[in-house]
């Protein structure tokens, strides 16, 4: 048998000792709690916060003990000792006040001195931990229209500057963009704007009593306009996880019109479903007036229903996008009314609007996707879901401009402290691009959660206590030497996941099931060469060194295959396939090095010694 060299023994030393102390937080259960923190992030939690939850929780739980409240950088902490605590807790203080986030959370428990070498337990995914799951489908051709119409006003102002007349200009239902014009000068004129400024359109006309200019867009800039309209939505919606108050939320996209919302810890779906679904904004119009025929206007009804229908203009002075920061409060009268501050860009655009205007009306029309649910049955008599989004657009103020507007102005006319609440919240977050409609959901109960931890861990128990049984019983000596790599392979799985703060579902317990089994199959590939050697009448220790060397080809060329497939599926699939994917990607490296490396050093410590090839069993 060929020396092992001592740098080889060192080096499996460091790779044990690096598994040991990086998995050991995961030993340390974490304890459920409730996280607050102040909804201005310029805020950071201090001892008036403490005494404020203190006194909340003292009043409230009367002679039972008060939790401790923890002061962190960012937020504060109350650890409690069971999820019906920290349930009771959370509903308790969410009634503390608007400018607090409170959210579920597990602290961890890791002693100081792992945290300060950056050992951190594994994170638990939401087939775990528990929480509400949810498949969100993009309404992409609505964020086209959307774009459509702000080309259509900036169109508009530049045919004003330049001073081109022209009878009509509006958007088609295919999207594209008519323009009409009598003179053959204004057309002309009409075509060198568009190509020095709208290079993204393909332009066509026809002659007759007047020209029809068409621009349609090109499909690059479609395809453009798609992919911002989703990356907005998953910025707002990041946005909005956020004023929910949600630790460790998973937003991310999935294909190409869908984001996958995973919120750990909370059970209320239908809160969650009202508040990431809406696509609420507000819209700015000046009230169109009657002696201005070729302004395009459109009747709202007012949310008063006793006010019925007024018509505004179309053109949009300021949407929900130009909202720097938004805040619930109440008026001189204790009625609802939200306090809105404009971004820079939104200020001066209001200011051009209403310093020309003023005494005529300015309205603000609330605008909200909602989506509805019906009921048919299909050929074969089965009942089905049918869901469909429609837009609800409702003036909630007209008021008469008093004075040129700036950046801060506030919104009345809403009907109670909630929805004021709930339209600051909004407009805090962002408006959505588009419309989206819930293509999947799903809740995973805490309970269900621990089920599903327990259930995992009693399949690999079980799993590794067959493997360990079959391969000593087989193998002898050489399946110890197994077990005990099978036992490191899983120990440096776990510390490398912790690492990298990869999350733990059950597909990824799945997946480490997979490797005890795909480890074992290396020693298994190498223990039968060695017993095909020994009857050959190989020298034993030859015969140990030819069963590793003869067996590494096909060992490498299967644990090769599998990390593609396990790569391909990471890439292509979604969260629990990307979860299964990770841990056996990281399992088949760590099984290639325990299995080859791990117990050959073992092997060479026990047959070192020619004394021993005699009690040789394989």
């Amino acid at each position: 048998m060929r020396p092992f060299g001592i740098w080889k023994y060192l080096l499996i030393l460091i790779v044990l000792g690096f598994g040991i102390v990086y998995s050991l937080p995961n030993l340390y259960a974490p304890d459920p709690a409730v996280q607050i923190s102040y909804n201005d992030s310029a805020l950071s939690p201090d001892l008036k916060l403490q005494k404020r939850l203190e006194k909340i929780l003292e009043n409230s739980l009367d002679n039972e003990n008060v939790p401790e409240v923890e002061l962190h950088n960012n937020y504060a902490l109350i650890r409690l000792f069971s999820t019906e605590e920290q349930l009771r807790i959370k509903s308790l203080l969410s009634t503390a006040g608007d400018d607090l986030i409170v959210a579920l959370n597990l602290a961890p428990t890791t002693p100081q001195w792992l945290k300060n070498i950056g050992a951190e337990p594994m994170k638990l995914g939401l087939d775990l931990r528990g929480g509400v799951h949810f498949l969100m489908e993009v309404d992409t051709q609505a964020a086209l229209k959307n774009r459509q119409n702000g080309t259509l006003q900036d169109l508009k102002r530049k045919l004003r500057e330049e001073k081109i007349r022209y009878s009509s200009l509006f958007v088609e239902k295919d999207q594209s963009i008519t323009l009409k014009v009598k003179e053959e000068s204004d057309f002309d004129s009409s075509i060198d704007l568009i190509e020095d400024n709208y290079p993204q359109f393909s332009v066509s006309y026809t002659e007759g009593s007047e020209f029809n200019i068409f621009l349609r867009l090109n499909e690059e800039e479609i395809e453009q306009i798609e992919a911002d309209a989703i990356d907005q939505n998953l910025t707002t919606l990041r946005n909005r996880v956020n004023e929910l108050g949600v630790s460790e939320p998973i937003v991310q996209r999935q294909g190409k019109k869908r984001i996958v919302v995973q919120l750990p810890g909370i059970q209320d779906t239908a809160e969650a479903k009202k508040i990431l679904g809406k696509t609420a904004t507000l819209e700015f119009h000046l009230e169109a007036e009657y002696d201005t025929p070729r302004t395009r206007k459109t009747s709202y009804p007012h949310r008063d229903k006793r006010m019925g229908e007024s018509e505004l203009q179309d053109q949009i002075i300021i949407g929900g996008d130009q909202v720097a920061t938004a805040q619930a409060s109440f008026d001189e009268n204790g009625m609802p009314q939200v306090n809105i501050t404009l971004d820079g860009q939104g200020g001066a655009r209001m200011h051009r609007a209403t310093r020309g205007n003023i005494g005529k009306r300015l309205g603000v029309v609330f605008v909200e996707q909602k989506n509805k649910t019906s009921y048919k049955r299909d050929s074969q008599g089965n009942q089905i879901a049918v869901q469909q989004t429609f837009e609800i657009r409702e003036i909630i103020s007209l008021a008469t401009i008093q004075a040129a507007l700036g950046t801060q102005f506030r919104i009345t006319g809403l009907d109670s402290p909630q929805e004021s609440s709930e339209l600051a919240l909004l407009l805090r977050a962002g408006a959505l691009a588009a419309p989206m409609r819930f293509v999947e959901e799903r809740t995973v109960g805490p309970s269900l959660g621990e089920d599903n931890i327990n259930a995992g861990i009693l399949s690999m128990e079980i799993g590794m206590a067959l493997v360990l049984i079959f391969t000593v019983f087989y193998y002898r000596i050489f399946g110890v030497a197994a077990g005990l790599a099978l036992g490191t392979n899983i120990l440096l799985l776990v510390a490398i996941m912790s690492i990298l703060s990869a999350s733990l579902t059950l597909p990824g317990i799945a997946g480490i099931v997979l490797t005890v089994g795909m480890a074992i199959d290396a020693n298994v590939l190498i223990f039968s060469r060695i017993k095909e050697e020994l009857k050959q009448g190989t020298d034993p220790l030859q015969a140990i060194d030819q069963g590793y060397d003869k067996a590494f080809s096909t060992i490498l060329d299967a644990n090769i295959t599998t990390l593609i497939v396990a790569v391909i599926l990471y890439s292509l699939g979604t969260g629990p396939i990307k979860g299964f994917s990770i841990t056996l990607s990281i399992g088949i490296l760590t099984s290639m090095f325990t299995a080859i490396v791990g117990t050959r050093g073992f092997i060479y410590l026990v047959y070192r010694k020619k004394k021993n090839l005699s009690r040789l069993a394989i």
